[in-house]
């Protein structure tokens, strides 16, 4: 299985210098495009995406992950007003390592 990350460009990079590829997305609606082609692929199972995307389409996506088994998870973009984040941490409690 993959894990690929949708996102800004910084947040994409940050995971891809980590080895996971990832498509950038400049707006929410084109997000939505790629995580629903996403979860179609079932080589990917967990998609990683920025929250400042994921906030105004937080219903879409609720509605996607109930018809689909990848795993769509909202994660701390960079510069977000969360706290600071350490993104390999995160990962591996997502994964159960």
């Amino acid at each position: 299985m993959k894990i690929v990350t949708v996102g800004n460009r910084s947040f994409v990079t940050s995971f891809q210098l980590a080895g996971i590829p990832g498509k950038i997305s400049k707006d929410p609606q084109n997000a939505l495009k790629e995580i629903k082609t996403l979860t179609g692929d079932s080589d990917v199972g967990l998609i990683l995406v920025s929250d400042d995307i994921t906030e105004s389409i937080d219903d879409e996506l609720t509605a996607l992950r109930a018809e689909k088994s990848t795993l769509v998870f909202a994660l701390p973009a960079a510069g977000s007003k969360k706290v600071d984040v350490d993104y390999r941490v995160m990962l591996k409690k997502i994964l159960g390592v």
